[in-house]
């Protein structure tokens, strides 16, 4: 793969499935994000824009992967935590809402792969601004989901989903760029 295309492919990796998400909620009048998960967005049955949510999330983890591939002068570690975070992505979109059990759990091995990066990140990285920043999102990300799942605070998961993207991609893009 030409050194160019992989130089984008972090970045692709985040904003493919941020765009398909986007247009995807654009085009879904009934969607809430406190009431809603992302994943409803992709429930083959329910929602018509199911294909282009989907797609995002393939492509997106396709990327990520394929970034974790490419990138040899990244710590190994870094890629081999990339590498499983970007095809549990890539199952987030293949095994939508419609599978239910093996949905959530495709869904939590991607949110677990988000909290590992962040912790190698914390652990690993040399500028101490960034492992804060790890470390910091971390556990944000953490209390956000323990409020979520203790409390159903929000009722729709959107928002710790959101929070937990949002606050990988910084940490994800400073290791690779």
């Amino acid at each position: 793969m030409g050194e160019r295309v992989a130089r984008y492919l972090p970045l692709a990796s985040v904003i493919i499935p941020l765009i398909c998400i986007l247009v995807s909620v654009a085009y879904s009048p009934w969607f809430n994000i406190f009431d809603n998960a992302l994943s409803d967005l992709g429930h083959a049955v329910k929602s018509s824009v199911a294909p282009l949510f989907n797609i995002g999330l393939v492509l997106g983890g396709l990327s990520a992967y394929t970034t974790a591939i490419v990138s040899r002068h990244i710590d190994k570690h870094y890629n081999i935590v990339l590498m499983y975070t970007g095809v549990s992505l890539i199952l987030v979109g293949v095994f939508d809402e419609v599978y239910r059990l093996l949905h959530f759990m495709v869904s939590v091995l991607f949110f677990i792969g988000i909290a590992l990066f962040l912790l190698l990140v914390a652990l690993k990285e040399e500028m101490k601004i960034v492992k804060l920043y790890s470390a910091t999102a971390l556990v944000v990300i953490i209390v956000v989901w323990i409020i979520y799942f203790t409390y159903r605070v929000p009722r729709g998961a959107a928002i710790p989903e959101i929070t937990s993207v949002a606050l990988f991609a910084p940490a994800y893009l400073h290791v690779y760029y």
